[in-house]
């Protein structure tokens, strides 16, 4: 159905898209285990996320925090450290649907980016694989001078943010998207073809309304089963 479109430019989201699991926060998590920021930076963060769960912080104003919270650290620190996370605990998790997907879309020359609201450190260290380079990696990062992280946003590509990313960089109506989340919602929705994947239970009735077939990778059913049984 993918090849079928004819796409020239595909756009995926990563955690759940991609991989399953959300990277954004084992990363957040594992680099305060680290101790990459101070104990107050962290107990601070903990509590953000913690009303973040409880619904009393928003989407777009968390995802900011995670990355804000590494200023004053070098970015290759980041580099590296994501690096390091995602080759423990990301590569293994890759649907090997999607890598099959991926490798005929570049085979084809159609033009792969990844949007996603985790970190721009992670997610361009996750896709380097699948042939992505990082200028096509539109996630949440903050501004770098001379090396150093600050906490000066420069983007948090959720919801509609990812369709505005996208329309800054020229991709007002990409030809396929793909997602997993109602956090996608807004660029499935500008895309000539939208193509849920490993579809949340929201993302799954807006599919429906929509007439969007979904598709979900034998990994995902798998875990699912998994978290039924327990």
């Amino acid at each position: 159905m993918v090849l079928g479109c004819n796409p020239k430019v595909a756009v995926f989201d990563g955690d759940g898209t991609l991989w399953s699991g959300d990277s954004g926060y084992g990363f957040m998590v594992w680099s305060l285990e680290q101790g990459l920021v101070s104990r107050s930076t962290s107990h601070w963060i903990d509590a953000r996320h913690r009303a973040y769960r409880s619904g009393h912080v928003g989407e777009l104003e968390i995802c900011g925090e995670m990355v804000q919270i590494y200023a004053g650290l070098r970015d290759q620190e980041l580099r590296d450290a994501a690096a390091q996370y995602v080759q423990q605990f990301v590569r293994g998790r890759i649907f090997p649907e999607m890598v099959s997907l991926l490798a005929a879309l570049r085979r084809t020359g159609v033009e792969l980016w990844v949007v996603s609201s985790t970190n721009r450190w992670v997610i361009a260290e996750a896709v380097r694989d699948f042939g992505i380079p990082e200028e096509r990696v539109l996630a949440a990062e903050v501004r770098v001078a001379a090396g150093v992280i600050s906490t000066e946003i420069v983007d948090v590509p959720t919801d509609d943010g990812k369709a505005g990313a996208l329309q800054r960089v020229g991709l007002a109506r990409p030809d396929a998207v793909f997602g997993n989340s109602i956090h996608d919602l807004a660029m499935l929705r500008i895309a000539r073809h939208a193509f849920p994947v490993n579809p949340s239970p929201a993302l799954l009735q807006v599919a429906a309304k929509n007439g969007w077939g979904y598709f979900r990778p034998q990994a995902a059913e798998g875990l699912e089963a998994a978290v039924d049984g327990e």
